[in-house]
């Protein structure tokens, strides 16, 4: 997804359509691109995945007439769709805004298709494989609202280690994996999102303090990876790297943990090649 904004689901229902829109004025249908089917003339449904894909696919939350100039209909039209959408927990608005983003249910969607995905198999071998290398529990995540969830984790075989399933999620401020995906945020969203951010301290380490995440988040995009040392669990450090799609965008990120005694921050750090290879690899079998 392409905001990372916390999502709230909307209680006020269907909508009546502003009095200031337009009557509607149906459009005639868009013109399919170069290897893509035309749309049904009068496809409801369609239309509202085009919208879907819209608000998804953008770097920060579209407002209305970004919105229908992206999908070529007119404005009461998209309206009453967007009204239907966010009543169905698919769509949300930004609280004191009349920008849109993925709401709750959309969120809850893209998490489980991803949990199922057809290429999980191919995924976990690299997983596998990484784990064998570093000797550390290795986890693929992405990020969903204000949190980060693991898709997939290959464990280590020592006994002490700390047990997360996939499907799991943590919070964004304070785990690698999350600082990441903050630091590859457009600037302004990533300012939105922060100062939306409920930043629960989690440790004495925990960073709470707005200015020192934007501050960190800079310094992470510079340098490519992110550092967690007991932000979220005492005893715990992180190093995370960032998969990415074939436009460049950061759309999964690659973790490593472990308890400080056996491996120390600068140590993870060490792993970097190995983590960035397995990166590599992993960004050939995205399907999202």
């Amino acid at each position: 997804m392409s905001d990372y904004t916390s999502v709230r689901p909307s209680s006020s229902g269907f909508e009546l359509q502003d009095p200031n829109e337009q009557a509607d004025v149906r459009a005639p249908a868009r013109p399919a691109a170069r290897g893509e089917e035309a749309v049904p003339a009068g496809s409801a449904i369609l239309r509202a995945i085009r919208i879907l894909e819209t608000i998804a696919a953008a770097h920060e939350p579209p407002q209305l007439a970004e919105i229908c100039k992206a999908v070529d209909l007119p404005k009461p039209t998209v309206f009453r769709i967007l009204a239907t959408l966010e009543h169905a927990g698919l769509v949300a608005r930004e609280p004191g805004s009349k920008r849109y983003h993925c709401g709750t249910r959309m969120n809850g969607l893209a998490s489980a298709t991803l949990l199922t995905s057809p290429s999980r198999s191919a995924r976990r071998a690299i997983l596998e494989e990484l784990v064998e290398q570093v000797g550390e529990t290795c986890n693929l995540t992405v990020a969903n609202g204000n949190s980060v969830l693991c898709l997939d984790r290959v464990e280590t075989a020592w006994p002490l280690k700390i047990t997360i399933t996939a499907g799991t999620s943590v919070p964004i401020h304070s785990s690698a994996s999350g600082k990441l995906f903050l630091a590859h945020l457009p600037r302004r969203s990533r300012e939105r999102l922060i100062r939306q951010l409920p930043l629960v301290r989690h440790t004495q380490h925990t960073v709470t303090d707005p200015a020192r995440l934007t501050e960190e988040a800079e310094k992470i995009r510079m340098q490519g990876y992110a550092t967690e040392v007991e932000e979220y669990l005492a005893g715990i450090c992180c190093l995370a790297v960032p998969v990415q799609d074939g436009d460049g965008r950061v759309v999964a990120a690659l973790s490593v943990h472990a308890p400080m005694a056996r491996l120390p921050i600068d140590q993870a750090v060490e792993l970097l090649p190995e983590m960035q290879s397995a990166a590599e690899a992993m960004a050939q079998t995205l399907d999202w």
